[in-house]
């Protein structure tokens, strides 16, 4: 999912254009992008149109719902449960108890509407759940990714959002929590839409920090998030000579070994066959070629 567009609950006229568009994953929005006003007619809307999806459309559906403080929280997850939904997005998570009862909420829904599993990508966007950034990773096998929320993490502090060594610390810090807690990290939105260098930057800093992809918040910015996501040739090519030298390696019972003057060892061979899995998902090599026998 190097791409993810969100689509404002309340704004029903773009849901199937967002489904025919480029983002690998739709978020659709019952959170910040609809008034109170709205929240009702939003579900209403949303659930209905997410159950005319047929199978195999090919998008990752992620719906993110009102926080669990709110009166919406319940109403939400009925409403998009058996909706064909991959992910529930969780916001404003203080602590892995909120995650667990987010699990909760989601299991009984499935459980009425005969469905499941949905998973849980968790909003790591309070100055708490960033100290227990691992503790919500790990705080239920529903959660399936943190993702980085930069408006409600730093704008209450004053701190600068385009400040880009200081976002690429807190990357950081979400990355390695993800990894403790065996879940990948997403990169939040970049506000300004209107700067695609801005935006490309820090897409590729969050790819180099092992992100798997960054969130949209315009059209405009799939193009730019599907290629700082997508293997570069070299990486790919790099990934083939390592995967074939593991190949040849261990047929000669050798763990360890060097490509193009590399050390190369068991991590860096799963690393490489990351990248040609995602490779070959976008159709830029064969499936036979990335096969180890």
């Amino acid at each position: 999912m190097r791409s993810k567009l969100f689509v404002p609950g309340s704004r029903p006229e773009l849901f199937a254009k967002a489904m025919a568009g480029e983002a690998d994953g739709l978020s659709f929005d019952l959170e910040d992008a609809v008034d109170e006003s709205m929240k009702d007619e939003a579900r209403r809307e949303l659930a209905k149109f997410l159950r005319t999806l047929a199978p195999g459309h090919g998008k990752v559906i992620i719906v993110r719902v009102n926080g669990l403080a709110t009166p919406h929280f319940a109403a939400d997850i009925e409403a998009v449960a058996g909706a064909g939904v991959d992910l529930v997005n969780l916001p404003m998570i203080e602590s892995p108890d909120d995650v667990r009862e987010c699990a909760e909420a989601i299991e009984r829904a499935e459980r009425e509407a005969g469905v499941g599993p949905i998973g849980i990508l968790a909003n790591i966007e309070t100055p708490r759940a960033f100290r227990l950034a691992a503790e919500i990773a790990s705080a239920s096998p529903r959660v399936k990714g943190l993702q980085a929320g930069w408006g409600d993490l730093i704008e209450p502090l004053d701190i600068d959002r385009y400040n880009a060594p200081m976002i690429e610390s807190l990357l950081l810090h979400i990355r390695i929590a993800a990894g403790e807690g065996g879940v990948w990290a997403y990169d939040g939105a970049y506000a300004n839409f209107k700067d695609p260098e801005g935006y490309k930057r820090e897409a590729e800093a969050a790819r180099r920090l092992g992100y798997l992809g960054k969130s949209c918040i315009h059209p405009s910015q799939v193009a730019l998030a599907n290629a700082a996501f997508r293997p570069s040739d070299a990486e790919i090519a790099h990934s083939l000579r390592v995967v074939e030298a593991a190949r040849e390696a261990a047929a000669k019972g050798i763990g360890a070994f060097t490509v193009n003057g590399r050390m190369v060892d068991a991590p860096f061979v799963r690393r490489a066959e990351a990248v040609l899995a995602l490779a070959e998902k976008l159709r830029l090599i064969a499936p036979d070629e990335r096969t180890v026998q």
